[in-house]
């Protein structure tokens, strides 16, 4: 893939409610599934009291961003209606920022009428596992709130996604796919855009890895790249062990992930990711 070696240029910075994220330097996202399914953590942020101490013991350990989802998307995760899917979130994002006003909170969800409800509540990024493909109004949402826009490539449904990973070319196909997203994006003028190219979504093991090993074949996109691998079945699965005990598994891939041009990442564990971060500076200081 002669892209793999090729420079190409990207918006350094993401504007978050007149704030600027400098993304000279990779920065890391901590996950709060506010959720009873998750694959992970499901269950353990239900309760508002302990998702804020956890918001509170990210931020100390040094998260840049705070991503807040109630909505399940591991393999056959359940329905979960709007109304829910708000009662989860909503009041979370409220309370957070009260207590921590200075938070920049991106609200993981593939609808646009909870993605505008969460940005009134103070959330300042919106993340679509979708991409857009679940929810029609979703783009025209994002470029009536100008916040950026998390765009991450997926196929099907998480009811349907694990049987539709047949690819030609696997990385050159999603660029493509996510690169027609992006011209309708950038017609409607959302400036900020970090694409994600779905770890685990559409993919099986083996593409994962091989997406991880192209990563910076994205960087054709010239957009900032999330890479979420934490605690993944492709960590654990590989090694014979369990999500619980796949936090080593998971150190090795964020920093796999840096080498090859990640610029956030999305972890469970933001202590762990910060010390990596801070390892991978110096290496390439």
């Amino acid at each position: 893939m002669e892209a793999k070696d090729k420079a190409f240029s990207y918006k350094k910075t993401l504007l978050t409610k007149g704030n600027l994220i400098d993304l000279s330097r990779p920065k890391v996202m901590g996950i709060i599934n506010a959720t009873p399914d998750s694959f992970y953590d499901g269950g353990q942020n239900i309760d508002i009291d302990k998702a804020v101490l956890k918001v509170e013991e990210m931020l100390k350990d040094g998260a840049d961003i705070i991503d807040i989802g109630g909505y399940s998307t591991k393999p056959n995760a359940s329905e979960v209606s709007i109304n829910e899917e708000e009662r989860r979130v909503i009041p979370l994002i409220e309370t957070i920022i009260e207590k921590f006003p200075s938070t920049v909170i991106s609200i993981d969800t593939f609808r646009s009428e909870v993605a505008e409800k969460a940005v009134a509540a103070g959330a300042s990024i919106i993340n679509d596992v979708s991409g857009g493909n679940l929810d029609g109004e979703m783009f025209n949402t994002v470029a009536k709130l100008k916040v950026p826009y998390i765009l991450m490539h997926m196929r099907g449904t998480p009811a349907s996604m694990q049987k539709l990973t047949d690819y030609e070319h696997l990385v050159k196909d999603i660029v493509l796919e996510l690169s027609e997203k992006l011209e309708i994006l950038r017609s409607l003028q959302v400036n900020d855009i970090i694409i994600d190219p779905g770890f685990g979504f559409a993919k099986t093991l083996a593409q994962n890895y091989e997406i991880l090993n192209n990563l910076s074949y994205f960087k054709q996109l010239e957009c900032p790249i999330l890479v979420g691998v934490s605690r993944k079945s492709m960590i654990y699965k590989l090694l014979g062990v369990d999500a619980v005990n796949a936090l080593n598994g998971t150190t090795a891939l964020n920093m796999a992930a840096l080498l090859n041009g990640g610029a956030i990442l999305r972890v469970h564990d933001v202590k762990e990711a910060v010390e990596t971060v801070k390892i991978f500076n110096q290496l390439t200081t």
